[in-house]
């Protein structure tokens, strides 16, 4: 990239007292050669993985109960196990930071979308949190068993997490605004025995009642022996199925024994995430304690510089992974702020304005937010004060280099925009932000580190600065334990380690170039190939989303018999006549900006693009109905009736 693609250099006071320059520091110390610059790290870490990630553990203060007698167990990817022998307990190293502190001490604010606002202290927390461990122990939840909660990205939720992986349970979450098929898609599989549930939700200024979603679920799912209902806005809701507690009642309580964590071995299950379930039943993906914990802290400090004086939001469900990273920051000191609401309500400027009221120093979001910021002309700076935040975390989909520009000019110059990429699969990230790394215009800062990653030709060679398949070339501590329901692994390996053997295949298009940075082009399963190119879909969207009036676009291929065809949906402003002349002019945009390659062969007219309740474009499930293929679970979907409108083009354009 051209020089003037540079965005953001590290300042001499990142490149000595990050904690990224700390821990390299800290290696030259202890005998290692000196590493000046982020690749000398990144290569060591992936050279020798096993010196890298017990050093790292060693540096992170995480505190186990008994040490390790082994690092890693092999070099192939599947059946790898890390640090055998050790012990811990998840919640108790999430807390350990929080056992320190001074009891008032502020470490978590709650913001509802009513503009309610809660400070939680130390101590109230670890009272909070004994509470429920006390209730939960009561109900007899023991290690594996499962706790499965539908909240709000609220208190509770964290809360109750803290309790369940207290006593070696599993956590497992949904959103409130998941469907109830949808819920019991996921927690049937899986079979809790506890659930906590919220009686009713806001978003966009509308209050949603939870009862008639409650009663499927309770009725749907056999194996459940409580409810802990959160009561919100005096909404009651009791189940006479099963035996119901309110969070309230069980919280004033008030209990005063200390918990008593369960210790666990190093690859114990903590959590239970989904994959999105919108082509067929959702994959529940099991993520291991030690691991998780390894990769956050890793993560969140190495690569986002998140200290005890920082203060963190992320705008996230608790159905969404980044929930789960975000809840991960416990362990770094920092103050979490949680907000409960739409970003939009009541104006575009809500969670500008929470940055900066809350003096907030990370903000993580999704590209859609800050892409829809841009387009709608919002300029952050003009209206609230940006002094305080030092970086912005964006995923969910590719940044384009547009929404690169507009931050760096609307919201603030001297910021990290740390646009990472990872998911649920891994329940962390291969590409991140790093605060002695540049950042270029449209793209990922680096590969993290003790992250072999690479682009793959269809042939199985590594390629650089060209577009291929995303892979991990060796083992990591956050790949998954397994699958739920799946003994012998055959859905496991049939997911990552079939198109290319002994190696991890994400399932993501990227280029990565010859200074580690990268650009993510979409998945490979939508990924479109007309005359045999392949395109990521994110070429076009970059393309179309420049061109006047179009709010919102969607690009899947459909085979003709003879070659693939690139059809383009879009969302247009109501002044936009969409006619033979818009068409034309969209084509030739397309042509110029990109390649004739990349120019749709047919473009339609919709009300809106569907999207999974995490905020992605459901590129595959419009794919597979103009391949004449069935829907898989459309309570996956934040607006599953957007689907009709595919459907009935898909039937015009077949007859």
């Amino acid at each position: 990239m051209a020089r003037s693609d540079l965005l953001w250099n590290p300042s001499p006071e990142h490149l000595k007292q990050s904690q990224i320059a700390q821990f390299m520091t800290w290696l030259g110390q202890r005998g290692y050669p000196s590493m000046k610059r982020y690749n000398d790290l990144y290569q060591w870490s992936i050279d020798k993985p096993d010196h890298f990630w017990s050093h790292f553990l060693e540096w992170s203060g995480i505190v186990l109960d008994k040490s390790y007698d082994r690092i890693v167990s092999k070099d192939e990817m599947f059946g790898t196990k890390w640090f055998a022998g050790a012990r811990l307990n998840f919640a108790r190293v999430l807390l350990q930071n929080i056992y320190e502190k001074n009891p008032l001490d502020v470490v978590i604010v709650e913001i509802t979308e009513e503009r309610e606002r809660r400070e939680i202290t130390a101590k109230e927390l670890l009272r909070d949190v004994s509470s429920v461990w006390k209730t939960l122990r009561d109900m007899d939840v023991k290690p594996r068993d499962r706790v499965a909660a539908v909240v709000t990205n609220g208190y509770e939720a964290i809360v109750s997490m803290l309790a369940c992986t207290s006593l070696g349970a599993i956590w497992t979450s949904c959103s409130p605004d998941f469907g109830a098929s949808g819920i019991m898609d996921r927690f049937g599989q899986i079979k809790p025995k506890v659930l906590i549930a919220v009686s009713n939700y806001s978003y966009n200024g509308r209050n949603y009642s939870m009862t008639e979603k409650l009663d499927a679920i309770v009725e749907g799912i056999d194996s459940l022996s409580h409810l802990i209902v959160v009561e919100k806005n005096q909404e009651k809701y009791h189940s006479k199925q099963v035996k119901t507690l309110k969070w309230k009642e069980l919280i004033e309580k008030k209990n005063k024994t200390p918990i008593e964590f369960v210790s666990t071995p190093f690859d114990h299950p903590a959590y239970i995430l989904y994959s999105s379930g919108t082509t067929g039943a959702p994959k529940c993906i099991v993520h291991g304690a030690g691991g998780t914990l390894l990769q956050h802290q890793k993560e969140l400090r190495l690569h986002g510089d998140l200290n005890e004086k920082s203060v963190f939001m992320y705008y996230t469900t608790c159905g969404w992974m980044m929930w789960n990273w975000m809840v991960s920051s416990l362990m770094t000191g920092c103050r979490i702020v949680l907000y409960d609401g739409s970003a939009n309500y009541p104006s575009i400027e809500r969670l500008w304005r929470i940055i900066e009221s809350e003096s907030i120093t990370h903000f993580g979001t999704s590209a859609k937010f800050l892409s829809s910021c841009r387009m709608e002309g919002f300029r952050p700076r003009a209206l609230c004060s940006m002094d305080s935040l030092s970086t912005i975390f964006s995923t969910g989909s590719p940044l384009t280099p547009e929404d690169f520009d507009w931050a760096y000019q609307e919201i603030k110059k001297n910021m990290i925009l740390s646009s990472i990429s990872g998911g649920t699969d891994i329940v962390s990230c291969f590409f991140l932000g790093c605060p002695i790394v540049p950042v270029y215009r449209g793209e990922l800062q680096c590969r993290g580190l003790g992250m072999d990653v690479a682009a793959f030709n269809d042939q199985g060679e590594e390629i650089v600065g060209e577009k291929g398949e995303l892979v991990c070339k060796k083992p990591f501590p956050s790949m998954p334990l397994e699958f739920w329901n799946d003994p012998k692994h055959k859905k496991y390996k049939s997911s990552y380690f079939e198109k290319f053997s002994g190696v991890w295949a994400h399932g993501d298009y990227v280029m990565i170039n010859d200074r580690g940075g990268a650009v993510i082009y979409g998945r490979s399963d939508a990924t479109l190939n007309p005359g045999g190119i392949r395109i990521g879909t994110a070429e076009i969207y970059r393309q179309v989303e420049k061109m006047g009036g179009v709010v919102d676009s969607l690009v899947v291929g459909r085979e003709n018999g003879r070659d693939e065809e690139i059809l383009l949906f879009l969302v247009l402003d109501e002044s936009v006549e969409f006619n033979a002349s818009f068409k034309t002019l969209l084509k030739d945009h397309v042509r110029k900006g990109a390649s004739p390659r990349h120019v749709p062969t047919h473009i339609f007219r919709v009300k809106e693009i569907p999207y999974t309740i995490s905020g992605k474009k459901v590129e595959l499930a419009v794919k597979n109905i103009f391949s004449g293929q069935k829907l898989g679970n459309e309570d996956a979907l934040k607006n599953p009736k957007s689907l009709a409108a595919f459907e009935k083009i898909a039937e015009d354009l077949l007859d």
